[in-house]
């Protein structure tokens, strides 16, 4: 890992760049709605994987460029307009195969070459991320996640968990219930306190950092 990574990105600022063994991270934001968009480069072959296309298809491109030549994968999170806005315009150009969760799949600008389920997995290069399905922000919504051989877990989860809590459940079709159910049984029961978390917006934290608030955000049900 490198000293210089910050989780604190804003849109239109420069993007942050992390060093692990096998793995190179890069987060920028995009957007009025602070949206997080990944950049992973396997470091022994250069293959990429871009998570969320959520918007500013140009600095994306620049993005991608950063890290290597071309673009070969791109997951999206969940169904959500705000993460999908530069998805058409970046698959046209890049032509990667694209990868979202099978309940949120039919939702999407364009329909993804692979519908991922829990438990699958994602290969790009030498690097495996795992797949966990995570009910309740939307009916697919996944994350992904990375473990480190020299390190911890690396974990993207879209908008289903942020610093602070889960993601918003507020709304028609959405449930606090099944979301806190599945972070609970697949994240926090799974992974340990050394995990690092990628959220949808704004800045990383660990579960180390929230797994003593569990209880809390069960019973105020957000």
């Amino acid at each position: 890992m490198t000293d210089a990574y910050t989780p604190d990105v804003t849109p239109g600022g420069p993007w942050s760049t992390r060093e692990l063994s096998t793995l190179t991270i890069r987060k920028m934001a995009v957007s009025e709605m602070h949206n997080n968009v990944y950049l992973l480069t396997c470091r022994a072959t250069g293959e990429q994987l871009l998570i969320d296309a959520a918007d500013e298809p140009e600095r994306i491109r620049e993005l991608v460029a950063a890290g290597g030549d071309g673009l070969g994968h791109l997951v999206t999170t969940h169904q959500h307009w705000d993460h999908v806005r530069a998805l058409i315009d970046v698959t046209r150009e890049f032509t990667p195969e694209t990868y979202a969760g099978e309940d949120d799949a039919a939702a999407l600008p364009q329909a993804p070459d692979h519908r991922l389920r829990h438990q699958d997995t994602v290969r790009f290069g030498e690097i495996t991320l795992d797949v966990v399905h995570l009910r309740g922000h939307t009916p697919g919504s996944v994350a992904l996640a990375h473990d480190d051989p020299e390190g911890h877990v690396h974990l993207f989860t879209g908008d289903s968990l942020f610093p602070g809590g889960v993601g918003n459940t507020k709304n028609p079709g959405q449930s606090f219930e099944s979301l806190y159910a599945d972070v609970t049984a697949r994240v926090f029961d799974v992974y340990d306190d050394e995990t690092w978390v990628y959220p949808g917006h704004g800045s990383d934290t660990t579960l180390g950092a929230e797994r003593p608030h569990l209880e809390e955000w069960r019973e105020r049900g957000w």
